[in-house]
């Protein structure tokens, strides 16, 4: 197994920060169960795939794993991987903070404008952890729902928490819906 420390030092040996995401997106090509873990077999064939064979390589492999957030599809499977990958073994949701801080890292790519506010609602007000639920449900939100929520729709079938979020934005006037359409 490649640990926390080892990836670290594969970070070094890259000049890559372990916390850019394209070291995420370089977990989900190795099909990695766990974050901060690569097991041999993964590692191995991963780098095989990438047809990785030297640390030069590897480093002008990079701006091709960071190509791979740009196509809709793939940052779909990315994110949607991300779930599985980050939450702690034996669990079935995912820890608030590190939710909080994936999102973070995922929707900078995607630059959701309303990222900020979803942050900030789910720590005031849900404070738990992530269900898988959510965690895919918001992905589809924030593709298909504008940031002024104009094509919001009540009665679709979104989670509840994702209702109370749209309220939040309207009652805290963070978006140009207006309460009475």
């Amino acid at each position: 197994m490649i640990m926390a420390d080892g990836i670290s030092n594969l970070c070094n040996d890259l000049q890559v920060d372990p916390q850019d995401i394209v070291m995420l997106v370089f977990s989900w090509k190795l099909k990695a169960a766990s974050i901060c873990e690569f097991s041999k077999q993964e590692f191995i064939g991963g780098v095989q795939s990438l047809e990785i064979d030297s640390m030069e390589n590897f480093k002008n492999k990079i701006p091709f794993l960071r190509s791979q957030l740009k196509d809709e599809d793939t940052f779909s499977e990315i994110y949607n991987f991300t779930f599985d990958w980050a939450k702690e073994k034996g669990q079935k949701t995912l820890a608030l903070e590190t939710a909080l801080a994936l999102w973070q890292l995922l929707f900078a790519e995607l630059q959701w404008p309303l990222i900020d506010q979803w942050c900030q609602f789910i720590q005031e007000r849900h404070n738990n952890a992530i269900s898988r639920d959510i965690w895919l449900q918001l992905l589809k939100f924030a593709k298909t729902v504008d940031a002024t929520l104009s094509n919001y729709d009540a009665e679709g079938a979104w989670p509840c928490l994702l209702d109370e979020f749209v309220e939040y934005l309207i009652k805290n006037d963070t978006c140009d819906k207006k309460s009475d359409e």
